[in-house]
């Protein structure tokens, strides 16, 4: 179960154990929303913020907002009441961290079916150790309710004991591993947070390389980045001018039983059309999501 098309542009985490911060986020402009029980919620509040996330979810309000929970790994005490409690719920996804293994995702997938998890609510896995990196094909082929791949470049950098530089170049081999992973699985992915919340100019070019490197969105720590995410993670106008071009000319001349289709001189391929109705779909679907 692939993950299905939809804006990811803007992903915000949001504490489990914050119930404003729960509230908040029905407001705000992001395509997601990441309601962690795991990094963000101390050892003592675990159980509260479970509690909050579920009843948050039952009272609804999110819109069309992707809702994931990142529960606790199965290794520690709360991991697997986090699973089964987010299984009973409404959110769309589950999010894994520290996913090292394909056995990972089908034990934790064994989990949700037994719990009567909905029929859409897909898996998700943080990858952010070496071990995840050498393992994300098996990780991304593991089971078909794996929907895509979060990127935790802060704590790959600890392990990795690599410079976390702005042009991230000692994590490219990992970055370049997971969406070849990704997209050789139909999964989406996004990229992990930038930490330095003074430093617009530099979340900007992160944005910016992150959609170099084909990601669909950038994960936050601060709603105040989500505008910036937004804008950099949508297609420009002139690639959506562009592709309406491209399908206006292909539906011509497939009217007129012609199998070739040349736009501004440019012989247009199967390939290039499928592309285009892609970006304009999606160009669609973010319209839809901003004027929600």
């Amino acid at each position: 179960m692939a993950a299905a098309p939809r804006p990811r542009r803007s992903v915000l985490y949001m504490p489990g154990s914050n119930a404003r911060a729960l509230e908040k986020g029905r407001t705000l402009p992001a395509d997601g929303l990441i309601l962690d029980l795991e990094d963000a919620v101390a050892p003592d509040a675990k159980d509260t913020a479970r509690d909050q996330i579920v009843s948050a979810l039952a009272e609804g309000g999110y819109g069309k907002r992707e809702i994931q929970i990142r529960t606790n790994g199965l290794n520690t005490p709360w991991g697997y009441a986090d699973i089964v409690a987010a299984s009973k719920t409404s959110a769309d996804a589950i999010l894994l961290p520290k996913v090292e293994s394909a056995d990972t995702v089908r034990q934790v997938a064994n989990i949700m079916e037994a719990e009567g998890a909905h029929a859409g609510m897909t898996i998700w896995c943080m990858m952010e150790t070496p071990l995840a990196m050498l393992n994300a094909k098996e990780i991304a082929g593991a089971h078909p309710r794996l929907g895509g791949f979060v990127m935790g470049t802060s704590d790959l950098a600890k392990d990795l004991n690599c410079a976390h530089t702005p042009d991230r170049l000692p994590m490219v081999t990992s970055l370049g591993l997971c969406v070849l992973a990704a997209r050789a699985y139909g999964l989406a992915i996004l990229d992990g947070v930038h930490l330095d919340l003074s430093d617009e100019a530099g979340f900007v070019a992160s944005c910016k390389q992150g959609r170099e490197f084909g990601f669909d969105g950038k994960t936050l720590i601060h709603p105040k980045t989500i505008a910036s995410a937004n804008e950099a993670f949508a297609p420009a106008e002139a690639e959506i001018d562009w592709a309406r071009k491209i399908i206006a000319a292909h539906e011509e001349v497939s009217s007129e039983g012609k199998g070739v289709v040349v736009v501004d001189g440019k012989l247009i391929e199967n390939l290039h059309v499928v592309s285009a109705k892609k970006l304009v779909a999606m160009a669609d679907l973010i319209a839809e999501m901003d004027g929600a």
